[in-house]
């Protein structure tokens, strides 16, 4: 039989305090213009190249927030990204492992992976 699902990820949900504050430290995080809208008062959906991510201050409990990545965001260069991030507020939890990798948390306290692709 064949499956009317695709094997596609359209999009990863992420639960946050403040849609507006998330909406701007992340749009700042990844280099992208704030001129995006905020659906329903309570969902920014964040344009990649892949899979999208959706900001969602309706799901935010102390429970919902990501305790460990479910996802990873590439770089070229891991140790830029590293700076960027800490000097961007995002707390290590990490030292970069391997040379490839390090883990942060958000302001709501997701755990987010960066990987050096």
């Amino acid at each position: 039989m064949v499956s009317p699902i695709l094997n596609q990820i359209g999009a990863v949900f992420i639960p946050v305090k403040d849609i507006e504050k998330s909406k701007e430290w992340y749009c700042q995080l990844l280099g992208l213009p704030l001129d995006g809208e905020v659906l329903f008062g309570h969902l920014y959906v964040i344009p990649m190249q892949g899979p999208e991510i959706v900001l969602d201050s309706k799901i935010y409990t102390s429970e919902s927030v990501l305790n460990i990545p479910s996802f990873h965001l590439n770089t070229e260069d891991i140790d830029a990204a590293y700076d960027y991030v800490k000097a961007n507020g995002g707390e290590i939890l990490t030292d970069i492992e391997h040379d490839h990798w390090f883990n942060f948390k958000d302001p709501n306290g997701n755990v987010i992976m960066v990987c050096r692709c």
